[in-house]
């Protein structure tokens, strides 16, 4: 199952996705999962996956996250070039932050470049998405039956502000610094090794397979969920690899998965 969040007669809606000529599109509607509370929201609800529709390519979406979490939690330092280049020791064990909620922005949307920053980094991610209430995964438990499926997503930061502040929360946490999507999948197979890409500008800039990551997915779930309890629609991280690099106003950033298709964001500076 492969699944969006869109705009539907302006509302919120869910749809499937499905490769149609070589393409993606949205092929029908589906019901709201149910985290998302605007389906009790009263006239700006989801509407209901029974009602008329016309399927239409991804591409002419109004597109928005795929996922509506609680908690953004985050990875940092998974893959050992990634930690190198920042002048970083690997970590022992996996070293966790947040990304707020508000800072949450959709495919095709523009990552605004604070002014309190001198430097904003691109750091394309696979994402987890979480489908059920989780707490102390066990090492014997299915690790994907408590996800959903998977997605991209963009962990932009202020390189400087991280390196200046004590903790990340500012540098991860500005508005527009996660742009997630496009859309839901639970037909990736990350143990095969799965390559995910970063363009600026059309030019790779990152590329690194699943197998890289130092702390594997099943790991992942089970040191989080140990600590925090995972609810569902709760996004989750896993790591950028190396060749991040700082982004400008008028750039175009592309994160990009086999299975995933691709997170496409611009570039503005701030309005004063």
């Amino acid at each position: 199952m492969r699944y969006c969040r869109f705009l539907h007669n302006n509302r919120p809606a869910y749809g499937a996705i499905e490769m149609r000529d070589d393409a993606y599109a949205i092929t029908r509607l589906l019901a709201a999962p149910e985290e998302d509370l605007s389906a009790q929201m009263g006239p700006q609800s989801t509407p209901p996956a029974d009602c008329d529709f016309t399927p239409m390519a991804l591409s002419a979406a109004d597109l928005l996250p795929p996922v509506k979490p609680s908690k953004i939690i985050c990875v940092g330092r998974n893959y050992r070039e990634h930690a190198q280049e920042l002048g970083n020791e690997i970590p022992a064990e996996p070293l966790l932050f947040f990304k707020p909620p508000s800072s949450l922005l959709s495919p095709g949307g523009a990552v605004v470049l604070p002014a309190a920053s001198q430097r904003v980094d691109f750091e394309g991610e696979l994402a987890l998405v979480v489908g059920k209430r989780t707490r102390n995964l066990g090492a014997g438990e299915d690790w994907r039956s408590v996800l959903r499926g998977f997605t991209l997503a963009n962990d932009i930061s202020a390189r400087d502000l991280q390196k200046k502040d004590i903790q990340w929360a500012r540098a991860k946490g500005f508005d527009t610094f996660c742009p997630v999507g496009p859309f839901v999948s639970d037909e990736l197979d990350p143990d095969a090794g799965v390559t995910i890409e970063t363009r600026v500008n059309g030019e790779l800039r990152q590329q690194a397979s699943t197998r890289d990551l130092i702390f594997p997915i099943p790991l992942l779930l089970r040191y989080i969920s140990a600590a925090f309890t995972l609810e569902p629609g709760d996004l989750i991280l896993t790591g950028t690899p190396s060749g991040v690099g700082p982004l400008h106003a008028g750039d175009s950033v592309e994160v990009s998965m086999a299975g995933l298709g691709g997170l496409i964001n611009t570039v503005q500076a701030e309005d004063h």
